[in-house]
């Protein structure tokens, strides 16, 4: 509706006898729904199903125990069918009036309503433009949980995880001791080296996906989770801001470390890495924002199910002729926690790690 509403909202129904589809259920053990009935049972209504027929009557049991008969009811007996219930509509009669009633069938444009109040009354017509339907707010958790046992979502959140954890750190190693020797170290074509990885973020991505699939392909990453893993580990988004960062690290503590003979390796580890903290962890929260949101990719280059990754899981709501879009935002809104989570940890080195990326 417009415009849009803050609360969700749920159609008003009501149970009038006699009206309303059948309800039928799936029973184990037969190849066809059966019809639920209301049957009476110790002085009790239970609803039950027919699962066979003797000399005595019709065998009734319940619908998730099938093999234990709770009654047998004799056929001269008439049973009632567990019935739907009929949505409520406010209808405006034409003579000023508003009533109250309940929609059995719709025929076009026409509707073909009972009063549940008067049921004695029959069929009312009406236009359904003459209808509104009666609502109240109703906050549920229905979708999440239809969402997640409609499809292997446990399996994609793993895949997720193990993505977006391994890439993230594979790009904090590479791209840190890349920006580490771009950054500390003196030799020839240094400053050239680096222009030329910058100048890569004007390539776009739809230029390298096919020579990169071909190359995935070779290697025999297809359907596997390293062929999602490995190729974004290098970024030079990701090189750049860690090397304006370390250019702001003092040369000397690198020389002192020289000095007190220290490798390169425990300069990197135990001076670089500590000092660099804070863009280390903006790197991180861009990584998993990139790893987890990715689609495109993990799209190419999977597609068995038990590999896949929870972006690419959420496109199986979507259909040629039907698109489940409740599931799709609730489900979206799982997939957004993990990123909530790690931005609320990390969230304290953000404006530190910028502010000071590139002073000098």
């Amino acid at each position: 509706k417009f415009p849009p509403r803050l609360f969700p909202y749920a159609q008003e129904t009501m149970d009038v006898p006699g009206y309303g589809n059948e309800v039928e259920v799936e029973v184990d053990g037969f190849s066809s729904s059966l019809t639920l009935m209301q049957v009476e049972v110790d002085g009790e209504i239970q609803e039950l199903v027919q699962v066979d027929q003797t000399e005595e009557g019709l065998v009734m049991a319940r619908p998730n125990n099938p093999d234990e008969v709770v009654t047998i009811v004799s056929e001269e007996q008439s049973l009632e069918p567990v019935r739907e219930p009929l949505r409520l509509y406010d209808v405006d009669m034409g003579d000023g009036t508003i009533r109250q009633l309940a929609l059995v069938r719709r025929v076009s444009i026409q509707f073909q309503m009972v009063d549940p109040e008067n049921i004695e009354e029959g069929i009312i017509e009406t236009r359904s433009s003459n209808a509104t339907p009666v609502e109240r707010i109703s906050i549920t958790l229905d979708n999440y949980s239809e969402g997640v046992d409609s499809f292997d979502f446990w399996i994609y959140l793993g895949n997720s995880v193990v993505v977006t954890t391994a890439s993230t750190l594979l790009t904090l190693f590479i791209n840190s001791m890349a920006a580490f020797s771009l950054s500390k170290y003196r030799y020839r074509g240094r400053n050239t080296f680096f222009m030329v990885m910058i100048s890569t973020l004007m390539v776009p991505l739809s230029v390298i996906l096919v020579p990169a699939f071909l190359l995935i392909t070779e290697i025999g990453w297809n359907n596997n989770l390293l062929g999602v893993i490995v190729p974004g580990a290098a970024t030079p988004t990701g090189v750049f801001l860690l090397r304006q960062y370390m250019l702001t690290l003092p040369d000397e503590l690198l020389d002192a470390a020289r000095i007190d003979g220290a490798s390169e390796w425990r300069i990197y580890a135990q001076i670089i890495l500590p000092l660099a903290a804070p863009a280390l962890a903006v790197l991180a929260i861009f990584s998993v924002m990139w790893r987890w949101n990715d689609f495109l990719w993990p799209l190419i280059v999977l597609t068995r199910n038990e590999v896949f990754t929870l972006q690419v899981g959420l496109n199986a709501f979507r259909g040629d002729l039907q698109t489940d879009w409740h599931l799709i935002l609730a489900m979206t809104v799982l997939t957004l926690l993990p990123i909530t989570l790690v931005f609320a940890f990390l969230q304290r080195y953000i404006t530190s790690g910028i502010a000071t990326t590139g002073m000098k």
